[in-house]
């Protein structure tokens, strides 16, 4: 709603919540007092269709599916930031541990991957690990230039949600780096789904830890590359042409000449990304940064948004982080 409300083509018109309904989105949301006037609501599915051209699910991963085919049916396109259309059926049911009610052909919302969004009416919004992740390390899939790539993630604690956890808790988080879900994270699928359709076989590791900072990724890709490209990745400017021609039509990915910052991303939808060969080796390290809430959440959704609708897709979006 932060992003939207400048937005020249878009206009919040309903905002649900079985919860709140009633009470002004502000209350629960102060930073949006005197820009938004709008109460929550408990609408139907069809009555949220009758009232929008497009519908934004964030909701808990196996919500989603109980309200998307409603909305789609009723002739509203959706983007569903939850996990429930990223991945498929089976796929899901195996990561997620439960049945998929309500299977719907969905383009996964990764634009600079999957220009198929812009006839899309059901995108899965990607995860904010796999965003950062997969978009490091793409244009190296799509080379052929990988054999194993390794991620190690550092996120902020507002990807863990508004529900405070014993990880989130201040005494416990502050100075202090933790990793979880060492090698079993949910976001795993979604990484090796999109760089496999790249460059199939390719290996995935991936462990992700929460820092102290509210916001942001930064994630270190120890690529690993095939016998026959290691004089490749020894190559900077050959390195360079090739993720310049791969996102040469990404307004949206920025190649740093250093190791890229968080606050350079803080509240933007840019990815920034930087890579250094090891001199004399088989690895390439690569490092992207992004806004786990904007570029990883609400900003991809939007910039799906305004492919899906025909326009540039730079709409409402092209500002800077907020540095320092």
């Amino acid at each position: 709603m932060r992003l939207l409300a400048n937005h020249p083509e878009a206009k919040v018109v309903v905002v649900t919540s079985r919860k709140l309904a009633g009470k002004p989105v502000s209350s629960t949301h102060p930073h949006l007092r005197n820009v938004y006037s709008l109460n929550f609501e408990a609408p139907s599915a069809k009555e949220v269709a009758d009232r929008c051209d497009i519908v934004f699910t964030a909701v808990p991963h196996g919500t989603a599916m109980d309200w998307v085919p409603d909305l789609l049916d009723a002739g509203t396109k959706v983007i569903d930031l939850s996990s429930d259309y990223r991945l498929p059926v089976d796929v899901f049911e195996k990561t997620y541990g439960t049945k998929h009610r309500a299977p719907r052909q969905a383009v996964f919302g990764m634009t600079e991957l999957h220009p198929e969004v812009a006839g899309a009416k059901l995108v899965g919004n990607p995860g904010c690990y796999p965003t950062g992740a997969t978009l490091a390390v793409a244009p190296l899939a799509k080379a052929g230039l990988v054999d194993r790539v390794v991620f190690d993630s550092k996120s902020g604690i507002s990807g863990a949600g508004a529900e405070p956890t014993e990880t989130s808790h201040y005494p416990n988080m502050a100075e202090n780096v933790i990793p979880y879900k060492l090698t079993t994270h949910r976001h795993v699928p979604e990484i090796k789904q999109e760089l496999g359709r790249l460059s199939p076989g390719v290996k995935v590791s991936f462990t992700p830890h929460v820092v102290p900072s509210v916001r942001g990724i930064l994630t270190t890709a120890h690529v690993f590359a095939k016998e026959d490209a290691v004089n490749t990745i020894q190559d900077r400017a050959a390195l360079y042409e090739i993720y310049r021609e791969f996102y040469k039509n990404a307004h949206f990915i920025r190649m740093s000449e250093g190791v890229p910052r968080l606050a350079s991303v803080r509240g933007s939808n840019f990815c920034d990304i930087f890579f250094e060969p090891e001199k004399g080796g088989d690895r390439l390290v690569v490092i992207s940064a992004i806004d786990n809430l904007v570029k990883g959440a609400s900003g991809q959704a939007i910039q799906n948004m305004n492919i899906m609708a025909g326009l540039d897709e730079r709409t409402g979006l092209w500002f800077p982080g907020m540095a320092p």
